[in-house]
Protein backbone atom coordinates (compact mmCIF):
# COMPACT_ATOMS: atom_id res chain seq x y z
CA UNK A 1 0.00 0.00 0.00
CA UNK A 2 1.64 3.61 -0.77
CA UNK A 3 2.18 6.11 1.54
CA UNK A 4 1.58 9.93 0.88
CA UNK A 5 4.83 12.01 0.72
CA UNK A 6 5.34 15.92 0.49
CA UNK A 7 8.00 18.08 -0.09
CA UNK A 8 7.88 21.32 1.54
CA UNK A 9 10.38 24.50 0.61
CA UNK A 10 11.23 27.03 3.10
CA UNK A 11 9.31 29.35 0.63
CA UNK A 12 6.41 27.86 1.33
CA UNK A 13 6.04 25.72 -2.23
CA UNK A 14 4.77 22.21 -1.78
CA UNK A 15 5.05 19.28 -4.06
CA UNK A 16 2.54 16.35 -3.42
CA UNK A 17 3.90 12.84 -3.82
CA UNK A 18 3.84 9.10 -3.00
CA UNK A 19 6.75 7.78 -0.21
CA UNK A 20 9.41 5.09 -1.98
CA UNK A 21 11.06 5.15 1.14
CA UNK A 22 11.12 5.07 4.57
CA UNK A 23 7.99 7.43 6.40
CA UNK A 24 9.14 10.22 9.02
CA UNK A 25 10.35 13.61 8.18
CA UNK A 26 14.03 14.81 6.90
CA UNK A 27 15.09 18.25 6.38
CA UNK A 28 18.01 19.49 4.32
CA UNK A 29 19.34 21.72 1.67
CA UNK A 30 17.14 20.58 -0.99
CA UNK A 31 20.05 20.10 -4.52
CA UNK A 32 19.63 18.98 -8.02
CA UNK A 33 21.70 16.07 -9.70
CA UNK A 34 22.02 16.14 -13.91
CA UNK A 35 23.52 12.44 -13.67
CA UNK A 36 21.37 10.09 -15.89
CA UNK A 37 23.16 7.06 -14.00
CA UNK A 38 24.65 6.26 -10.62
CA UNK A 39 22.10 6.99 -8.34
CA UNK A 40 23.33 4.45 -6.34
CA UNK A 41 26.97 6.01 -6.00
CA UNK A 42 26.05 9.48 -5.64
CA UNK A 43 23.19 8.21 -2.30
CA UNK A 44 26.04 6.77 -0.52
CA UNK A 45 28.76 10.16 -1.14
CA UNK A 46 29.35 11.05 2.15
CA UNK A 47 29.81 14.59 0.29
CA UNK A 48 25.72 14.67 0.61
CA UNK A 49 25.31 14.99 4.16
CA UNK A 50 22.49 16.80 4.65
CA UNK A 51 21.19 17.22 1.73
CA UNK A 52 17.82 16.20 -0.33
CA UNK A 53 18.84 15.11 -3.64
CA UNK A 54 16.18 15.69 -6.86
CA UNK A 55 17.72 12.98 -9.63
CA UNK A 56 16.23 14.97 -12.34
CA UNK A 57 16.76 12.03 -15.00
CA UNK A 58 13.18 10.70 -15.11
CA UNK A 59 13.48 7.30 -14.75
CA UNK A 60 15.44 6.05 -11.52
CA UNK A 61 15.87 2.79 -9.89
CA UNK A 62 15.98 0.51 -13.08
CA UNK A 63 18.71 -1.21 -12.46
CA UNK A 64 18.19 -1.96 -8.80
CA UNK A 65 20.87 -1.65 -6.29
CA UNK A 66 24.07 -3.70 -5.67
CA UNK A 67 25.94 -3.60 -2.04
CA UNK A 68 29.44 -3.21 -4.45
CA UNK A 69 28.61 -0.11 -6.00
CA UNK A 70 28.29 1.87 -2.27
CA UNK A 71 30.85 4.74 -1.96
CA UNK A 72 30.54 4.31 1.70
CA UNK A 73 29.08 2.23 4.46
CA UNK A 74 25.16 3.76 4.39
CA UNK A 75 23.46 5.95 2.59
CA UNK A 76 24.12 9.53 2.77
CA UNK A 77 22.05 11.78 1.40
CA UNK A 78 19.33 13.31 3.77
CA UNK A 79 16.33 12.45 1.15
CA UNK A 80 15.54 11.65 -2.25
CA UNK A 81 13.29 13.47 -4.94
CA UNK A 82 12.51 11.67 -8.06
CA UNK A 83 9.82 11.41 -11.07
CA UNK A 84 9.09 7.73 -11.22
CA UNK A 85 10.65 5.00 -9.85
CA UNK A 86 10.30 1.29 -11.93
CA UNK A 87 8.14 -1.59 -10.74
CA UNK A 88 10.61 -4.37 -11.28
CA UNK A 89 14.40 -3.59 -11.94
CA UNK A 90 16.42 -5.02 -14.23
CA UNK A 91 20.20 -6.01 -13.75
CA UNK A 92 22.06 -9.62 -13.72
CA UNK A 93 23.76 -7.23 -10.79
CA UNK A 94 20.79 -6.24 -8.63
CA UNK A 95 20.53 -7.29 -5.14
CA UNK A 96 17.22 -5.68 -4.35
CA UNK A 97 14.25 -2.30 -5.42
CA UNK A 98 15.36 1.37 -4.64
CA UNK A 99 12.19 1.93 -2.56
CA UNK A 100 13.36 -1.20 -0.72
CA UNK A 101 16.78 0.03 -0.06
CA UNK A 102 15.91 3.27 1.17
CA UNK A 103 13.40 2.25 3.82
CA UNK A 104 15.90 -0.04 5.06
CA UNK A 105 18.27 2.21 5.70
CA UNK A 106 15.26 4.71 6.83
CA UNK A 107 15.69 7.63 4.64
CA UNK A 108 13.00 9.18 3.17
CA UNK A 109 12.01 10.01 -0.23
CA UNK A 110 9.33 11.14 -2.37
CA UNK A 111 8.14 9.89 -6.38
CA UNK A 112 5.74 11.23 -8.58
CA UNK A 113 6.19 14.82 -8.41
CA UNK A 114 7.84 17.37 -11.05
CA UNK A 115 11.58 17.04 -10.47
CA UNK A 116 11.48 19.73 -13.85
CA UNK A 117 9.68 22.37 -12.42
CA UNK A 118 11.90 21.99 -8.84
CA UNK A 119 14.85 22.02 -10.75
CA UNK A 120 13.67 24.90 -12.79
CA UNK A 121 12.61 26.83 -9.61
CA UNK A 122 15.98 25.48 -7.89
CA UNK A 123 18.23 27.16 -10.76
CA UNK A 124 15.67 30.42 -10.53
CA UNK A 125 15.83 31.16 -6.96
CA UNK A 126 19.06 29.24 -5.45
CA UNK A 127 19.33 25.96 -3.25
CA UNK A 128 16.39 25.94 -0.85
CA UNK A 129 16.16 24.53 2.79
CA UNK A 130 13.85 21.89 2.04
CA UNK A 131 11.58 19.01 4.25
CA UNK A 132 10.43 15.75 2.70
CA UNK A 133 7.47 14.12 4.83
CA UNK A 134 6.29 10.51 4.23
CA UNK A 135 3.61 8.78 5.77
CA UNK A 136 1.34 11.01 8.14
CA UNK A 137 1.43 14.52 6.32
CA UNK A 138 1.13 18.17 7.95
CA UNK A 139 2.12 20.06 5.66
CA UNK A 140 2.50 23.34 8.15
CA UNK A 141 4.50 21.26 10.31
CA UNK A 142 6.73 20.18 6.91
CA UNK A 143 6.91 24.04 5.98
CA UNK A 144 8.23 24.83 9.37
CA UNK A 145 10.77 22.69 9.92
CA UNK A 146 12.05 23.67 6.03
CA UNK A 147 12.46 27.22 7.53
CA UNK A 148 14.07 26.10 10.82
CA UNK A 149 16.77 24.47 9.46
CA UNK A 150 20.47 26.56 9.41
CA UNK A 151 21.76 25.75 6.01
CA UNK A 152 25.24 24.18 5.03
CA UNK A 153 27.26 28.14 5.18
CA UNK A 154 29.29 27.42 8.78
CA UNK A 155 28.21 23.68 9.11
CA UNK A 156 31.47 21.23 9.63
CA UNK A 157 30.14 17.61 8.56
CA UNK A 158 33.41 16.36 8.01
CA UNK A 159 33.34 14.96 11.72
CA UNK A 160 29.86 13.26 11.10
CA UNK A 161 30.77 11.77 8.35
CA UNK A 162 34.57 10.66 8.60
CA UNK A 163 36.02 7.75 10.15
CA UNK A 164 36.92 7.92 13.95
CA UNK A 165 39.58 4.84 13.69
CA UNK A 166 42.42 4.46 10.95
CA UNK A 167 42.29 1.38 8.56
CA UNK A 168 44.32 0.21 5.39
CA UNK A 169 42.76 -0.09 1.80
CA UNK A 170 44.47 -1.73 -0.87
CA UNK A 171 41.44 -2.80 -3.04
CA UNK A 172 41.49 -1.39 -6.56
CA UNK A 173 38.60 -1.03 -9.32
CA UNK A 174 36.10 -3.54 -9.55
CA UNK A 175 36.38 -6.06 -12.22
CA UNK A 176 33.10 -7.00 -13.34
CA UNK A 177 34.46 -9.99 -15.07
CA UNK A 178 35.26 -11.51 -12.15
CA UNK A 179 32.96 -10.28 -9.75
CA UNK A 180 35.93 -8.97 -7.83
CA UNK A 181 38.25 -5.93 -7.46
CA UNK A 182 41.87 -6.11 -8.49
CA UNK A 183 44.70 -5.10 -5.74
CA UNK A 184 47.51 -2.12 -5.57
CA UNK A 185 50.98 -3.42 -5.45
CA UNK A 186 51.58 -0.40 -2.86
CA UNK A 187 54.60 0.96 -3.89
CA UNK A 188 53.40 4.10 -2.65
CA UNK A 189 52.17 4.64 0.70
CA UNK A 190 49.30 7.61 1.33
CA UNK A 191 48.00 8.49 4.28
CA UNK A 192 44.43 10.00 2.98
CA UNK A 193 42.91 12.19 5.37
CA UNK A 194 38.91 11.33 5.80
CA UNK A 195 36.59 13.99 5.48
CA UNK A 196 33.89 11.96 3.92
CA UNK A 197 35.93 10.39 1.48
CA UNK A 198 34.65 7.71 -1.55
CA UNK A 199 35.53 4.48 -2.30
CA UNK A 200 36.39 5.40 -5.58
CA UNK A 201 38.82 7.33 -4.55
CA UNK A 202 40.58 4.83 -2.31
CA UNK A 203 40.25 2.02 -5.43
CA UNK A 204 41.97 4.60 -7.58
CA UNK A 205 45.23 5.18 -5.49
CA UNK A 206 45.31 1.42 -5.13
CA UNK A 207 45.07 0.73 -8.96
CA UNK A 208 47.41 3.59 -9.23
CA UNK A 209 49.88 1.61 -7.34
CA UNK A 210 49.58 3.00 -3.89
CA UNK A 211 48.97 1.30 -0.61
CA UNK A 212 46.54 3.50 1.71
CA UNK A 213 46.33 4.17 5.13
CA UNK A 214 42.77 6.07 5.95
CA UNK A 215 42.91 8.60 9.12
CA UNK A 216 40.42 10.15 10.64
CA UNK A 217 39.87 14.01 10.09
CA UNK A 218 41.53 15.60 13.14
CA UNK A 219 45.06 13.40 12.99
CA UNK A 220 47.85 15.45 14.08
CA UNK A 221 50.25 16.08 10.88
CA UNK A 222 52.98 14.43 13.28
CA UNK A 223 50.98 11.23 13.97
CA UNK A 224 50.62 10.97 10.40
CA UNK A 225 54.06 11.81 9.12
CA UNK A 226 55.12 8.64 11.66
CA UNK A 227 53.24 6.16 9.17
CA UNK A 228 55.85 7.47 6.72
CA UNK A 229 53.73 8.31 3.61
CA UNK A 230 55.44 9.01 0.20
CA UNK A 231 52.41 11.31 0.16
CA UNK A 232 49.24 12.61 1.48
CA UNK A 233 45.62 13.19 0.20
CA UNK A 234 43.02 15.51 1.68
CA UNK A 235 39.53 14.41 0.52
CA UNK A 236 36.32 14.91 -0.27
CA UNK A 237 33.47 15.42 1.88
CA UNK A 238 29.89 17.65 2.82
CA UNK A 239 30.04 20.85 4.74
CA UNK A 240 31.41 24.04 4.80
CA UNK A 241 35.25 24.13 3.91
CA UNK A 242 35.81 27.22 5.82
CA UNK A 243 34.12 25.73 8.86
CA UNK A 244 37.31 23.03 9.02
CA UNK A 245 39.84 24.64 10.94
CA UNK A 246 41.41 21.38 11.94
CA UNK A 247 42.04 20.89 8.59
CA UNK A 248 42.80 23.85 7.38
CA UNK A 249 45.52 24.02 9.89
CA UNK A 250 46.65 20.50 8.89
CA UNK A 251 47.25 21.71 5.33
CA UNK A 252 49.36 24.61 6.33
CA UNK A 253 51.66 22.37 8.10
CA UNK A 254 51.90 19.81 5.38
CA UNK A 255 52.60 22.65 2.54
CA UNK A 256 55.20 23.97 4.81
CA UNK A 257 56.50 20.83 5.20
CA UNK A 258 56.63 19.85 1.01
CA UNK A 259 54.81 16.77 1.24
CA UNK A 260 53.59 16.06 -2.10
CA UNK A 261 49.65 16.23 -1.47
CA UNK A 262 46.25 15.75 -3.10
CA UNK A 263 43.41 17.42 -2.68
CA UNK A 264 40.02 16.80 -4.06
CA UNK A 265 36.88 18.57 -4.11
CA UNK A 266 36.13 19.31 0.35
CA UNK A 267 40.13 18.94 -0.04
CA UNK A 268 40.91 21.09 -2.41
CA UNK A 269 38.95 23.85 -0.67
CA UNK A 270 40.86 23.20 2.42
CA UNK A 271 44.45 23.48 0.21
CA UNK A 272 43.02 27.16 -0.95
CA UNK A 273 41.73 28.10 2.71
CA UNK A 274 45.07 27.42 3.49
CA UNK A 275 46.88 29.20 1.37
CA UNK A 276 45.25 32.18 2.28
CA UNK A 277 42.59 32.19 -0.09
CA UNK A 278 38.80 32.80 0.27
CA UNK A 279 35.63 30.03 -0.34
CA UNK A 280 31.77 31.17 -1.10
CA UNK A 281 28.41 29.17 -1.41
CA UNK A 282 27.44 28.70 -4.89
CA UNK A 283 23.67 29.47 -5.99
CA UNK A 284 22.88 25.69 -7.13
CA UNK A 285 26.58 24.07 -6.52
CA UNK A 286 27.76 21.55 -9.22
CA UNK A 287 26.08 18.28 -9.13
CA UNK A 288 25.95 16.10 -12.48
CA UNK A 289 28.49 13.78 -14.18
CA UNK A 290 28.42 16.21 -17.57
CA UNK A 291 30.22 19.61 -15.95
CA UNK A 292 32.67 20.60 -18.92
CA UNK A 293 36.17 21.75 -17.35
CA UNK A 294 39.31 23.38 -19.15
CA UNK A 295 42.43 22.27 -18.49
CA UNK A 296 44.61 26.09 -18.78
CA UNK A 297 47.36 24.81 -19.38
CA UNK A 298 46.77 22.74 -22.71
CA UNK A 299 42.84 24.24 -23.14
CA UNK A 300 41.67 20.42 -23.06
CA UNK A 301 38.41 20.18 -22.28
CA UNK A 302 37.46 17.65 -20.27
CA UNK A 303 33.68 15.84 -19.08
CA UNK A 304 34.05 15.66 -15.49
CA UNK A 305 32.15 14.17 -12.09
CA UNK A 306 30.87 16.63 -9.43
CA UNK A 307 29.37 17.66 -6.47
CA UNK A 308 29.76 20.48 -4.57
CA UNK A 309 27.46 23.63 -3.37
CA UNK A 310 31.01 25.65 -2.14
CA UNK A 311 34.12 27.03 -4.59
CA UNK A 312 36.98 28.96 -3.86
CA UNK A 313 37.29 32.29 -5.00
CA UNK A 314 40.00 32.02 -7.65
CA UNK A 315 40.74 36.17 -7.06
CA UNK A 316 41.43 35.54 -3.39
CA UNK A 317 44.44 32.84 -4.58
CA UNK A 318 47.84 34.16 -3.19
CA UNK A 319 50.79 34.75 -5.68
CA UNK A 320 52.23 31.79 -5.13
CA UNK A 321 49.13 29.18 -5.93
CA UNK A 322 47.93 28.95 -9.72
CA UNK A 323 44.51 28.18 -11.42
CA UNK A 324 44.78 25.23 -13.23
CA UNK A 325 41.23 24.23 -14.09
CA UNK A 326 37.87 26.35 -14.53
CA UNK A 327 34.01 25.30 -14.94
CA UNK A 328 32.93 26.10 -18.28
CA UNK A 329 29.57 26.38 -17.00
CA UNK A 330 29.62 29.04 -15.06
CA UNK A 331 33.71 30.32 -15.10
CA UNK A 332 34.04 28.97 -11.20
CA UNK A 333 37.98 27.61 -10.10
CA UNK A 334 38.43 23.80 -10.74
CA UNK A 335 42.03 23.24 -10.07
CA UNK A 336 44.83 24.15 -8.19
CA UNK A 337 48.59 24.33 -8.30
CA UNK A 338 51.52 25.08 -5.71
CA UNK A 339 54.58 27.11 -7.21
CA UNK A 340 56.16 26.34 -4.07
CA UNK A 341 55.42 22.88 -3.08
CA UNK A 342 54.52 20.09 -4.29
CA UNK A 343 50.73 20.50 -3.70
CA UNK A 344 47.54 20.29 -5.94
CA UNK A 345 44.00 20.51 -6.10
CA UNK A 346 40.82 19.25 -8.00
CA UNK A 347 37.17 20.42 -7.48
CA UNK A 348 35.40 17.84 -8.98
CA UNK A 349 35.80 14.12 -8.72
CA UNK A 350 38.30 12.64 -10.69
CA UNK A 351 37.71 9.43 -9.77
CA UNK A 352 33.83 9.59 -10.80
CA UNK A 353 31.84 6.65 -9.61
CA UNK A 354 29.25 7.89 -11.57
CA UNK A 355 30.55 9.65 -14.37
CA UNK A 356 33.00 9.78 -16.96
CA UNK A 357 36.97 9.12 -16.38
CA UNK A 358 38.51 12.35 -18.20
CA UNK A 359 40.47 13.86 -15.15
CA UNK A 360 41.02 10.03 -13.79
CA UNK A 361 44.70 10.78 -14.99
CA UNK A 362 45.67 13.46 -12.11
CA UNK A 363 46.31 10.03 -10.14
CA UNK A 364 48.96 9.12 -12.03
CA UNK A 365 49.82 12.79 -11.71
CA UNK A 366 50.04 12.60 -7.75
CA UNK A 367 52.14 9.12 -8.13
CA UNK A 368 54.86 10.95 -10.48
CA UNK A 369 54.75 13.68 -7.68
CA UNK A 370 55.96 11.33 -4.98
CA UNK A 371 58.38 9.28 -7.15
CA UNK A 372 60.11 12.50 -7.71
CA UNK A 373 60.23 13.43 -4.28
Amino acid sequence: MTQPAILALEDGTLFEGISIGAPGLSVGEVVFNTAMTGYQEILTDPSYARQLVTLTCPHIGNTGINPQDDESGAVQAAGVIVRDVPSRPSSWRSTMGLPRWLADNGIVAIAGIDTRRLTRLLVRNGAQNGALMAGAIDAEKAIEAARKFPGLQGMDLALEVATDRSYTWDEGLLELDGGGHGAGNGRQHVVLWDFGVKRNILRQLAQAGCRVTVVPPRTRVDEAMALAPDGVMLANGPGDPAACGYAIETARELLARRIPTFGICLGHQILALAAGGRTIKMKTGHHGANHPVQDLATGKVMITSQNHGFAVDEGSLPDNVRATHRSLFDGSNQGIEFTDAPAFGFQGHPEAGPGPQDVAPLFQRFVALMEAR
